[in-house]
């Protein structure tokens, strides 16, 4: 973990790639699927599958494109009120965003599977709070001090750890709805698959 000392006070970049990877992590909760299904796929469930994935492949890139944003926002030597207006504005994107997959999963319905009322019910949930959680940290960054390096440095190591308990706490739901057939019926779906984070993160991990 990062400790803000001598290097904080000519610039949040390391502190910034921290936050940053948070993020990243987030995203990956709901880009981690890749592939197709090996067999003939459950037609129900291709079609709730497509569903919820067509509208919701422009959100994902728009949680990667804030991703970017806050990635380049800070090269080290960035005056720090405009880092704080480009992770504010990035934090209100990924709210908005996980607010619309919220919306999206919920018109989908429950997927036609065992459990699926409960995994679908519990999804739309973590999203919820997810865009609950962005919002906040909206409000957090925009309260932070930029007028001292070292306590702007302070304050986004606080939000990376506000981003990382976001992250823990929605991957258990996230894990039950993409399990099983229904996950093989996402993965299946253009929309649902895997796609490469911003450069400097890398791509977002299969499950599989």
């Amino acid at each position: 973990m990062y400790v803000p000392g001598p290097r904080a006070m000519e610039g949040t970049d390391p502190v910034k790639k921290t936050l940053v990877a948070a993020l990243a992590g987030g995203a990956a909760l709901m880009l981690a699927l890749t592939g197709c299904s090996d067999d003939d796929g459950n037609k129900k469930l291709d079609d709730w599958a497509k569903k919820f994935c067509d509208p919701a492949q422009a959100q994902f890139k728009k949680i990667q494109d804030a991703n970017t944003a806050m990635q380049t926002a800070d090269s080290g030597g960035t005056d720090s009120k405009k880092v704080q207006e480009a992770d504010s504005k990035a934090f209100q994107q990924i709210s908005d965003a996980y607010a619309a997959l919220s919306k999206s999963l919920s018109q989908a319905g429950a997927p036609p599977a065992d459990g699926g009322e409960e995994s679908q019910k519990n999804a739309v949930k973590e999203l919820n709070d997810l865009s609950k959680g962005y919002g906040d940290l909206k409000k957090q960054v925009d309260g932070l001090d930029t007028g001292d390096k070292g306590k702007f440095a302070d304050g986004l190591r606080s939000l990376s750890d506000g981003i990382n308990k976001l992250n823990k706490k929605s991957e258990q739901a996230f894990k039950k709805l993409e399990s099983g057939d229904v996950g093989k019926a996402m993965a299946g779906q253009s929309g649902c698959q895997n796609q490469k984070a911003t450069e400097g993160g890398g791509s977002v991990s299969p499950k599989k």
